[in-house]
């Protein structure tokens, strides 16, 4: 059995150390204790074996096993069933990188099923074997460390997709090419992956708190659950705004990438009006002195006192007509 680790608490105090999950349920039976179970990538006969125990629904027990849920919340009586989507932030690759948590919460335990090796459920337990008061509120207070625990973790992947918005924010009007727009367009892809794995968890959440009356959810615990709602609400908030950015900076780098390319074209188009403008100025010269050139017998000019001056005359007047023309067009 793959168990990260399994203990049974009685107020708030981790009593047992059990070895396996029949001495888990044992010692639940005999001290009347909540127990805490965290499996690691079980089998479906492992996971079965525990969902016969704690009478798991079956539904819940089929979504933990298929795996790649969306973060979500659902009641099945009085017991509750989580899905979480922790995430990790890799700067270079500027990728989010999402985990998957099953969380089976009854009156007397809570199964946390994970699929990767984050979030670090040891830093949980840690942190509410060291408050017993908190612990001590039975096994509510455990979804609610895990739930603070997940949306905790949101807080650096969201510094880290702020940083890399600032960076093309600064780059946006000194490059403006097609490779930043492919940056863009991948950061913005992955804060719609992340803002898939956070935005559920305003309506878990909202949800627990509108039944926690009903169930009996201590007013501390409310209050806690609300503090992770508030942090929920501002990362919702703080994506929202980063999207908003993104997509603003595609539509700009575009509308600047088809301006630079319009700039090139024109500045293209004018370097061919020069390059026609001067040709068709040589044109006329080279004209007149091919003509002449041919010297055929029965030429007339050929024996004119005037026609070598007539002819260099002529190619400076049609090359300067020619470049007084393309001067005021603008070509030169």
């Amino acid at each position: 059995m793959p168990i990260i680790d399994s203990a049974v608490y009685v107020d708030g105090h981790r009593i047992e150390n059990p070895s396996s999950l029949d001495q888990t349920f044992e010692y639940m039976e005999a001290h009347g204790g909540m127990a805490w179970i965290g499996l690691l990538r079980p089998s479906s006969e492992e996971l079965e074996r525990v969902a016969a125990e704690f009478s798991l629904h079956p539904l819940a027990v089929e979504d933990a096993l298929a795996g790649h849920q969306r973060s979500k919340l659902e009641r099945y009586g009085d017991n509750l069933f989580a899905v979480l989507r922790p995430a990790r932030y890799d700067d270079a690759t500027e990728t989010v990188h999402f985990g998957e948590l099953h969380v089976f919460v009854g009156s007397d335990y809570v199964v946390t099923v994970r699929q990767a090796e984050v979030p670090d459920l040891a830093r949980v337990r840690r942190r509410l074997e060291a408050q017993p008061e908190l612990l001590a509120r039975g096994p509510e207070a455990v979804l609610y460390a895990i739930l603070d625990e997940v949306v905790d973790q949101y807080d650096p992947v969201a510094a880290g997709l702020q940083n890399d918005v600032d960076e093309i924010e600064d780059q946006l009007f000194s490059a403006g090419d097609a490779e930043l727009t492919q940056r863009i367009y991948e950061l913005a892809r992955e804060v719609i992956h992340f803002q898939r794995a956070t935005e559920p968890l305003r309506d878990m959440l909202e949800a627990l708190l509108r039944g926690a009356d009903k169930y009996g959810v201590e007013i501390e615990l409310q209050r806690s659950l609300r503090d992770v709602l508030d942090h929920v609400l501002r990362q919702c908030d703080k994506l929202a705004s980063l999207r908003a950015i993104l997509d603003n900076a595609l539509t700009v780098n575009a509308t600047l990438v088809t301006h630079r390319q319009t700039e090139t074209s024109l500045e293209q188009n004018e370097q061919v009006k020069k390059i026609s403008g001067w040709a068709a100025i040589l044109f006329g010269p080279s004209l007149v002195g091919a003509i002449y050139g041919m010297n055929f017998k029965n030429m007339p000019e050929l024996d004119w006192t005037l026609g070598y001056p007539m002819a260099l005359a002529l190619m400076a007047a049609t090359s300067f007509g020619l470049w007084l023309t393309f001067k005021r067009k603008h070509w030169l």
